[in-house]
């Protein structure tokens, strides 16, 4: 894949930092939390560069938040995602014995009746076992 050309379709200018956390986005099956991308990427790259980083990919829509059990705010790449149609809205998966959450982005998270007055702004679904690769 194209690093340039995925940072341009989301109207983003290729800096060293953003090709670097790309690249890592891309290369991991499972969410990472800013300090997994801090640590991974070059160390001149300093904490406020990352931050802004992944800043910059939410607010593109580039990346989507993922929470988990612990309340660590984790990032991964929006693969059902388009530019103009931005829908996270699947279930997410922790598993309990090597601690990854993962997308599954095909399975969407079902409507549910919230009470009279209740208006919901976001959803998110985890479900917590044993991932396919430690079963």
């Amino acid at each position: 894949m194209d690093l340039k050309n995925v940072l341009n379709n989301f109207k983003l200018k290729s800096t060293p930092c953003r090709a670097e956390v790309l690249t890592l986005l891309l290369n991991n099956e499972h969410a990472l939390s800013h300090s997994d991308i801090e640590h991974q990427v070059d160390q001149s790259f300093d904490r406020v560069t990352v931050y802004r980083t992944l800043r910059t990919f939410l607010d593109k829509g580039l990346i989507h938040k993922v929470l988990d059990d612990e309340g660590v705010t984790k990032y991964a790449l929006c693969n059902e995602c388009s530019k103009e149609e931005h829908n996270h809205e699947h279930v997410h998966f922790k598993c309990e014995q090597c601690g990854h959450t993962q997308c599954l982005d095909k399975i969407q998270i079902p409507d549910i009746n919230l009470p009279a007055g209740f208006k919901a702004h976001q959803k998110n679904l985890l479900i917590q076992g044993v991932c396919d690769q430690c079963n």
